[in-house]
């Protein structure tokens, strides 16, 4: 596309949109990694812990990183980092004050039960990021085979697979799930008493992970027998209760009976 040798008019404006465009998906990456970076260096609890809107030298100072550097360029840095995190919406810059949390931070607070520090951790984790790098090569090889993913084609074997040899991903995948669980189910039980709920004495929650919302239903609704059915080095130490027990297998093979069969995405 030539870029018309005339005075800004339609086509030009057409060409510099199509760039801009263009341009944005390219570094659209840059806030995923300084939300990441955000999270590692404790900025929304440091920020919340500080009580009142913080300005940029106190939070430099307070940051736990090597305090020996060049402090003017720290700031720099700083406040680079927190421009692009204020431009997405996750903290608001009072003027001359400082800065504060925006309700999204506040969900990625360490100590906030819905906290989806476990869910960023693992989904911008490198071993989550390299398959798309492999997706262009994974539709030259797209086979009937089941197992065949982008994820395959870049660590050799499927996620499942994977993860059962390392245990460092098995738990940030949990971890995941689990936090992502938390807050889905807090709404869920709150607005589904008498709707979702009402009759069941049995529910199995297939791929349930470590039990978070088959432990949240067993818990609210005492009369319902609740079965969390997972790979068993998924559940592997954990115990259940009165109305919550614990099975180890695999759904494409058979899954337990149930009033009700649970499958959260």
């Amino acid at each position: 596309m030539a870029l018309p040798n005339n005075d800004i008019g339609d086509e030009t404006r057409q060409v510099l949109a199509a760039q801009a465009h263009i341009w944005n998906h390219i570094f659209n990456y840059i806030n995923s990694m300084s939300l990441k970076c955000a999270i590692q260096l404790e900025i929304p609890d440091i920020i919340h812990s500080h009580g009142r809107p913080m300005n940029l030298s106190d939070l430099a100072e307070a940051l736990p990183i090597n305090n020996n550097h060049d402090k003017a360029k720290t700031h720099d840095c700083v406040y680079r980092l927190m421009r692009i995190l204020v431009h997405a919406g996750f903290f608001i810059q009072e003027a001359e004050e400082g800065y504060l949390l925006t309700p999204t931070s506040r969900l990625l607070l360490k100590d906030e039960p819905m906290s989806m520090i476990p869910f960023l951790n693992f989904q911008l984790d490198p071993n989550l990021m390299d398959p798309w790098h492999s997706l262009s090569k994974w539709f030259n090889n797209v086979s009937d085979d089941s197992n065949t993913t982008p994820y395959a084609t870049a660590h050799g074997m499927p996620f499942f697979k994977y993860a059962e040899n390392e245990p460092r991903l098995n738990h940030l995948f949990n971890e995941a799930m689990a936090s992502d669980t938390r807050l889905v189910m807090t709404v869920l039980i709150q607005n589904g008493k008498g709707l979702i709920f009402e009759g069941l004495k049995s529910l199995v929650d297939v791929g349930g992970g470590t039990g978070t919302i088959a432990k949240a239903i067993a818990d609210t609704f005492p009369q319902i027998n609740c079965t969390v059915f997972e790979l068993p080095h998924v559940i592997e130490g954990l115990k259940g209760s009165k109305n919550l027990s614990f099975v180890g297998g695999d759904m494409f093979n058979s899954i337990p009976s149930a009033n009700a069969i649970l499958l959260k995405v």
